[in-house]
């Protein structure tokens, strides 16, 4: 052992190793690599910023450019069509106007089915609808003063469904079965997941053509162009996207509510946009769980309240343009399954083939009663499902500690405070819906009002939009990140109840 030592140490009995205080060449290499990966390291984000800025300046110009050459008014116009925002319009955003122009619609289109058997079973929706009451308008008090009529063009005209019936097959109802996570009754989930936050901000006002739909968005779209060819599917505001609950089950079939939020756009060019919102959609399907048969299907916007529709139109040729905003009553919007869903083709007891079409007389179908071994109530399962698409500002966790700790929650229609305030039996009501009205703005008014009906603060909601509706990088958002992470909707709404309960102090005795 020692003599290998000895092999491996210099004649001159040196414990300096070869080459000391001299430059290895293979530390040169490795240094000289370093830097020039530092330089690559650091000339790659100069790169992408320089071609960054030189798209940004580009795209500027060429805005300034269009705006030059069509005017406020048409570049609004070319801005609806162009979705991808490059200022150019391809083959795709140009196709609404050529369907415009020439009267040529495309075939609808559908996802591909994935089906098992060529008789798959179908069944047929109606489509109902009475229009909207126009004097239920806030604006029909005055004669509509001041509303141009372009405006109201696509509302006025709008007086029945575009398609009256259509048949669907039973497997395209396939998306409203639940996850493999979300087989109890009780349990709710997203159809169509909502995809506003506080990084997105609102959706646009100046379109007039929804995007084309993906995925679960293809049936929906389907059955909401029976009311209107143009719905979206994904509002512009929250609450966005559609929640389903299973409200029963059996080993079989499945009961399930759904609620949807979408809306329709109701004028074309050269109108300005007109936004014709519903407070919701909602509805239930009663279906096996293979898709395969559909019982009854059903889906409508609630009438029970008296108003139960909200509409925006714009008044200029941009974003920022001024808008119009009302609220009316929609007596019926609904679709309704005409019966259960039938195979196309059926084989008889000697095994003849029979297609249900060309039969002679029509085919008597015998269906079982339904009986569920577990279920909640519609109203249950209506509820849980509005609660997931009302996990916004009311349902964080310091809105709702605030609010339990000092405050009843509360909201009433204008139409019914007005009826309180006309009844002469009863005079302290009368009061309290008086102030309340007295402090009222449209379209709606969050109040912090003390127990005899006095109103210590209020804030009207176009005013919370504003503050809240902003995107972080936007001056002046209220966004914070102090005791945890918070949106602008809780920071803004929790500052507006403590203001409420500071000025209310005013009015304790001391």
């Amino acid at each position: 052992m020692a003599a290998d030592v000895d092999k491996n140490t210099p004649e001159n009995g040196s414990k300096t190793p070869p080459h000391a205080g001299n430059a290895n060449p293979g530390s040169r290499s490795w240094i000289c690599k370093g830097l020039w990966t530092l330089i690559l390291v650091t000339a790659v984000p100069l790169f992408a910023f320089g071609v960054k800025y030189y798209q940004d300046a580009h795209l500027l110009k060429r805005h300034e450019q269009s705006i030059r050459t069509l005017g406020a008014e048409g570049h609004f116009l070319f801005s609806s069509l162009d979705i991808d925002h490059d200022l150019y319009l391809s083959a795709e955003e140009f196709k609404p106007i050529a369907e415009k122009l020439t009267g040529i619609l495309p075939p609808v289109e559908f996802e591909e089915e994935e089906t098992d058997e060529l008789n798959g079973e179908t069944f047929t929706v109606e489509a109902m609808m009475q229009p909207l009451i126009l004097d239920s308008m806030t604006k029909s008090r005055d004669g509509f003063l001041g509303v141009s009529h372009s405006s109201l063009s696509g509302l006025r005209s709008w007086k029945s469904p575009a398609v009256p019936s259509a048949s669907f097959s039973a497997r395209q109802f396939r998306v409203f079965l639940p996850p493999k996570n979300k087989l109890e009754v009780g349990n709710t989930w997203w159809l169509i997941p909502s995809e506003l936050n506080i990084f997105t901000g609102y959706l646009p006002n100046n379109r007039y053509h929804p995007p084309s739909p993906k995925g679960k968005e293809v049936l929906i779209h389907s059955l909401l162009s029976m009311f209107h060819p143009r719905p979206f599917i994904k509002s512009r505001f929250a609450p966005q996207g559609t929640v389903a609950c299973i409200r029963a089950s059996n080993d079989f079939y499945y009961d399930i509510v759904f609620r949807i939020h979408a809306e329709f756009q109701l004028n074309e060019v050269p109108n300005f946009p007109f936004w014709f919102t519903p407070g919701q959609f909602t509805g239930n399907i009663v279906l096996s769980k293979d898709a395969s048969h559909v019982r009854q299907f059903r889906l409508y916007v609630p009438n029970n309240r008296s108003l139960n529709v909200d509409m925006e139109w714009l008044y200029g040729a941009s974003e920022s343009s001024n808008m119009e905003v009302d609220i009316g009553y929609l007596p019926q919007l609904e679709l309704l399954s005409l019966g259960p869903s039938t195979p196309t083709v059926i084989t008889d007891e000697e095994g003849n083939v029979i297609d249900s079409k060309d039969s002679g007389e029509p085919i008597q179908f015998v269906f079982e009663d339904i009986h569920w071994t577990s279920e909640i109530s519609h109203q249950e399962a209506a509820q849980r499902s509005g609660r997931t698409l009302r996990e916004t500002v009311l349902e964080s966790s310091p809105v709702l500690a605030l609010l339990n700790e000092s405050f009843v929650s509360s909201w009433s229609l204008v139409k019914e405070l007005e009826s309180m305030q006309a009844d002469e039996q009863n005079h302290v009501l009368s009061e309290k819906a008086r102030l309340h009205l007295e402090k009222y703005s449209f379209p709606v008014e969050m109040m912090v009002a003390l127990p005899n009906g006095t109103i210590v603060h209020h804030i009207n909601a176009n005013f919370f939009l504003d503050q809240t509706a902003m995107k972080p990088e936007e001056d002046g958002t209220p966004f914070s990140f102090s005791g945890g992470f918070e949106d602008p909707s809780t920071s803004t709404y929790i500052s507006f109840l403590k203001e409420g309960l500071e000025r209310a102090r005013a009015y304790m005795p001391q």
